[in-house]
């Protein structure tokens, strides 16, 4: 599984983001397994396609649920205070609680891959210190 950012969740439906055609090219090498995402970063892009596209895009974005392309991973208390944990660590990056989420969720399911535009997961580390395999 590859986590995914709120960026490419946008990118990947809105055909006017200038990171569409390289989200459309990185989802196809990527296996084909499920996107992991987690609810912060699903209310943004959520947000984001509401004025990129209005209602058609955010249906698009539920239909990814639908389809199985994407997955929503839920937080539980424990993982919820080390978001809180990683969000005051990376205060001066400033991490906000999307990205903290992501970070969190990487911990706990394992994974270090991520499709991300966000340039703040160069610094980014998982708890024990590995660095994530950006995509783009």
């Amino acid at each position: 599984m590859t986590l995914c950012d709120t960026g490419p969740l946008v990118a990947l439906i809105d055909g006017d983001d200038r990171f569409h055609a390289s989200c459309i090219e990185a989802l196809g090498r990527l296996p084909p397994r499920p996107l992991v995402t987690t609810w912060p970063c699903w209310v943004e892009a959520m947000y984001l396609l509401r004025r990129a596209g209005g209602l058609v895009a955010q249906e698009e974005l539920w239909g990814f649920l639908d389809d199985g392309l994407v997955q929503l991973h839920e937080s539980r208390p424990a993982e919820q205070t080390r978001i809180r944990e990683l969000m005051r660590k990376y205060e001066d990056t400033p991490m906000d609680v999307a990205d903290a989420s992501l970070v969190a969720a990487a911990e706990t399911l394992g994974l270090r891959q991520i499709l991300t535009l966000d340039r703040h997961f160069y610094a980014y580390r998982i708890k024990d210190r590995t660095s994530f395999e950006i995509i783009p």
